[in-house]
């Protein structure tokens, strides 16, 4: 375990070489526009309490943060299988590079404007494991080829691969591609075996594109509820997959990649013969629908990992007995649900389907009552799109701010 000054120093150097990030000091109640521009302007006296921050804000617990890239990457290296998480979960270079720099073997995207974002920001290795069919996205991504030697991207049908070998071609580069396959629930992904072999093939023999190998991804696995039927689900919606690599291995194609699982499942992936990486994504923050699940060692709560990531809000109304209102609504935490949990209390709701204001219902065994003026942290309910509401998160040590970190990717839905 590395000692937490190193961890801390490292923490830092995480946004080193990138202008729009740095460690600040003092702040009393500024806003976040008044904070981000101090932020390309100077630096600023150390000691921000996170409660002097103006709400509602993305915090991120690093202690937490730390601990979940450690449990990862020490149970993926038990089990002998690597990491390439998405960074669709964080959407910030600096989170990238750490998972990058603790053992990942680089990161998955869904879209190629994440992709730019991340190697305009120093991440070499991307997966992108969308497809992209569009002309103009098509020219997007081979144009990022050029620049990004270690740039992959996923296909799934016969034509989308023409085209991209014919754009390959017209760019001067060759492309590398995975055959994403189908675990079964016809989101995305072409059938696996003979459909997904005879893609793996013209892939193979198109001239501007190189046979990575394939991905599968089973979202729904992520969630089943109780850990020994998430287990069946995910092996089972990854048995195509696997033998389709080993129809690949027979024709002597490059399987070098074999890509799927996430976090609901990073403890079960390695046992899908020839998976080479998990994608895994939430586990960096955790949210209230992982905790909700069941999981290997306690069937009441997923709690593998730490919820790192939190809403901070602020009571603007506590005049009416059994409730309070926040300034934290739908456009603070989305309207995904479970909803957000409030943070260290208990006998209490909270729901977030207003646009601008969140409700505490507290019940008769309330651990508290709120007042108007205070500040509470929530749980979020989907760690994805609450981070694409925010242009900056908050990492925390403690109650102090240590470091401000853009989500630079945040709107790349393109």
């Amino acid at each position: 375990m590395t000692d937490p000054f190193s961890r801390r120093h490292f923490l830092h150097a995480a946004g080193a070489g990138a202008a729009s990030v740095w460690i600040p000091r003092t702040v009393h109640g500024y806003t976040e526009a008044e904070v981000r521009k101090m932020a390309f302007n100077e630096r600023v006296e150390e000691g921000i309490s996170k409660w002097d921050l103006d709400t509602p804000c993305l915090i991120v617990d690093l202690d937490r943060l730390e601990g979940n890239l450690d449990r990862m990457q020490t149970t993926l290296a038990r089990n002998g299988i690597a990491s390439r998480p998405h960074a669709k979960t964080h959407k910030c270079p600096a989170i990238a590079r750490l998972q990058v720099a603790t053992g990942s073997v680089g990161i998955c995207v869904a879209k190629i404007s994440e992709a730019e974002v991340m190697f305009e920001h120093g991440i070499e290795q991307i997966l992108m494991t969308t497809v992209n069919v569009t002309p103009r996205k098509i020219r997007r991504a081979m144009h990022l080829k050029k620049w990004c030697t270690g740039f992959i991207q996923a296909v799934d049908n016969p034509a989308n691969a023409r085209d991209l070998s014919a754009a390959a071609a017209e760019a001067g580069v060759v492309a590398d591609i995975v055959v994403d396959v189908d675990p079964g629930g016809h989101r995305s992904g072409i059938t696996a075996g003979a459909p997904a072999l005879e893609l793996a093939q013209l892939v193979d023999t198109l001239p501007a594109l190189r046979l990575r190998g394939l991905l599968c991804y089973d979202g729904g696995a992520q969630h089943v509820q109780a850990f020994a039927d998430r287990r069946t689900r995910a092996l089972s919606s990854l048995e195509g997959a696997a033998e389709t690599l080993v129809q690949m291995n027979r024709s002597g194609l490059d399987t070098r990649v074999f890509s799927g699982g996430g976090t609901g499942t990073y403890n079960i992936d390695h046992e899908t013969p020839g998976l080479t990486d998990v994608q895994v994504g939430s586990y960096v923050f955790m949210d209230a629908q992982y905790l909700a699940l069941g999981g290997a060692h306690n069937p009441d709560k997923y709690d593998d990992f730490a919820p790192a990531l939190t809403v901070m809000t602020t009571v603007v109304n506590a005049q009416y007995e059994g409730l309070a209102t926040t300034d934290a609504g739908a456009k603070a935490n989305t309207i995904n649900q479970p909803w957000p949990i409030i943070a260290g209390e208990t006998g209490m709701s909270y729901t977030a389907g207003s646009d601008e204001y969140g409700s505490i219902r507290y019940g008769d065994d309330a651990s508290r009552i709120y007042a108007v003026g205070d500040k509470l942290e929530l749980i979020v309910s989907h760690c994805d799109p609450v981070v694409n509401l925010y242009d900056q998160m908050y990492g925390v040590r403690g109650d102090t701010v240590e470091v401000i970190w853009p989500v630079s990717a945040r709107g790349k839905s393109v």
